[in-house]
């Protein structure tokens, strides 16, 4: 099994930026791919990004293309969502989720398991 916490989130203005992280611990972790969704109240859960074992394959939505990137440390089992040019739409609860996968996929019901959320709120 894999947990995973993350860290990170907070109230920033519209355009600014921050830096999420995703914390794991358990075995294997070098064998899953990890992937960044988010849910805004209201909406339904979407794709942020998603990053291969190796980090060597990244996946974004189209609207978050340019603005975030992922990356994975996986000497300290943490994988990271740096988001720049922060929107008001950005605004929502964000949460990492983890597969035993080799290729890289967007969609969240093919992930086994998912940390907690960290709130992210962007101002206008």
């Amino acid at each position: 099994q894999v947990q995973l916490v993350e860290s990170g989130g907070g109230l920033v203005q519209a355009g600014g930026s921050l830096r999420l992280s995703c914390a794991a611990s358990g075995r294997a972790f070098l064998t899953y791919i990890v992937g960044w969704f988010r849910q805004a109240p209201g909406k339904e859960r979407e794709s942020v990004a998603t990053i291969s074992w190796n980090g060597d394959n990244t996946h974004y939505a189209d609207s978050m293309k340019g603005r975030f990137t992922i990356s994975r440390d996986n000497a300290k089992n943490t994988v990271y969502l740096q988001m720049n040019s922060l929107k008001f739409d950005d605004t929502a609860v964000y949460y990492c989720a983890a597969a035993r996968r080799s290729t890289v996929v967007a969609d969240p019901r093919f992930f086994d398991y998912k940390g907690q959320g960290t709130q992210v709120t962007v101002s206008s």
